[in-house]
């Protein structure tokens, strides 16, 4: 087992699989899907909450229906000392879903979300504005064919 992992058992597994998709299910109707207590079943998601397998509780937004119709993913090349201090600049921008450290050519994958193509630009040019970002490729995504913060698969 890894430092970052953490021991979770079948019946977390199932908890896990049950809430992924509907984290409005009270503890009594979880209880009753897995045919187990809700005192169980609530131990189980402190726990689960404690140890940090789940982070949160979030609503899914569907922004194309507020009128955010421009997904950008932007590339970044930044200079090496100063990759943690460019991410954490690009994790505060409202309009940033998500910013990834990775390998390759690039350093630094930005995924945001803009109502226009103005706006983007906007973005962009401030970003290359940035001290230590050296280049940025940025495309923009015509379809969104599946965004979802969990996978499918089953655990268990």
């Amino acid at each position: 087992m890894s430092s970052t992992e953490v021991e979770v058992d079948e019946l977390d597994l199932k908890i896990l699989d049950v809430i992924k998709n509907d984290a409005k299910l009270s503890v009594r109707e979880i209880a009753k899907i897995l045919n187990k207590s809700p005192s169980t079943i609530l131990s189980r998601i402190k726990k689960l909450e404690r140890v940090g397998v789940i982070k949160g509780y979030a609503t899914l937004i569907d922004y194309s229906k507020l009128n955010y119709q421009v997904t950008a993913i932007t590339l970044l090349q930044v200079e090496g000392p100063y990759i943690e201090e460019v991410e954490k600049l690009l994790a505060s921008e409202p309009n940033v879903r998500a910013v990834y450290d990775v390998t390759g050519e690039y350093d630094v994958i930005v995924i945001s979300l803009f109502k226009t193509v103005s706006e983007l630009d906007n973005f962009i040019k401030r970003l290359l504005k940035v001290p230590h970002i050296r280049r940025s490729i940025t495309s923009i995504a015509f379809r969104v064919i599946k965004d979802n913060p969990n996978i499918d698969k089953r655990l268990i």
